[in-house]
């Protein structure tokens, strides 16, 4: 069983909980054990946030309005990206992963999306896109399935 969707939006707060929402149901009617589904879709709107918040810019000037996420449950792994126009991680050359994220101080009112990403998912991969700048933020997870899920991978 393989199920993808890709989603073009716009870098408003509003477009975070539509892209869980639907994250959640695809999960749901497939099965997935709900801790899982919870866990991923935690992950994906800090990435979807972290995107409204500093996809804008891009590294030529110019600004985008929109960033996309992608979500493919394939066989027994959720995969999910993350991709914005805006001017991408510091430090991070075109196209490579940057190191783990460091945890926010505690009294931080910001900064701990990525590192609960990193904790939530199996796999992460943090870095820039390649040429026109961006950044991507990749993550996957191994599914569990509730018994006798309609959609289980075989």
């Amino acid at each position: 069983m393989s199920i993808w969707w890709s989603l073009h939006l716009r870098r408003e707060a509003a477009s975070v909980p539509l892209a869980r929402r639907l994250l959640l149901g695809t999960m749901e009617t497939a099965g997935v054990d709900p801790d899982i589904s919870y866990d991923l879709s935690v992950a994906l709107s800090e990435a979807c946030a972290n995107a409204v918040e500093h996809g804008g810019g891009t590294a030529q000037g110019g600004s985008s309005e929109a960033y996309r996420v992608t979500a493919y449950l394939d066989g027994e792994k959720c995969r999910i990206e993350v991709a914005d126009a805006g001017p991408g991680f510091p430090g991070a050359a075109s196209g490579r992963s940057r190191p783990p994220a460091r945890p926010a101080p505690s009294d931080a009112e910001n900064g701990r999306g990525l590192c609960l990403i990193q904790e939530l998912a199996d796999h992460v991969h943090i870095g820039n896109k390649p040429g026109r700048g961006g950044a991507v933020v990749s993550f996957d997870k191994i599914l569990k399935w509730k018994k006798d899920a309609p959609l289980m991978a075989v």
